[in-house]
């Protein structure tokens, strides 16, 4: 059994993809996205470009975390942040990103 891609449906990967099938109003799957939930999430969206920024290092650190967690073992992530000049990880952020696992 051979799968095709459906040139209708959002891609599943790379950074952008949620965003872009956000913007089609697409789910992955291929069923629309409710209005609520569209409507409710360029609300919030709208908020959050509003708001002043801290710093590129510091939003750069936040998702390097955030996503790195996902894909790196904590000592392992906790390391590379240190060689690369950032603060190593928080207690907070090892017990929220690391603790159920």
């Amino acid at each position: 059994m051979t799968m095709t891609l459906d040139a209708n449906l959002p891609s599943t990967t790379g950074a952008d993809a949620v965003d872009e099938a956000i913007a089609r109003g697409i789910d992955f799957d291929g069923t629309p996205i409710p209005p609520a939930k569209l409507e409710l999430y360029q609300q919030v969206m709208e908020l959050e470009a509003g708001r002043q920024r801290s710093g590129v290092s510091n939003t750069m650190r936040s998702r390097i975390v955030r996503i790195g967690a996902k894909h790196i073992p904590q000592d392992e992530l906790n390391q590379m942040l240190i060689a690369a000049d950032f603060a190593p990880l928080k207690d907070k952020e090892i017990a929220f990103y690391y603790g159920g696992k």
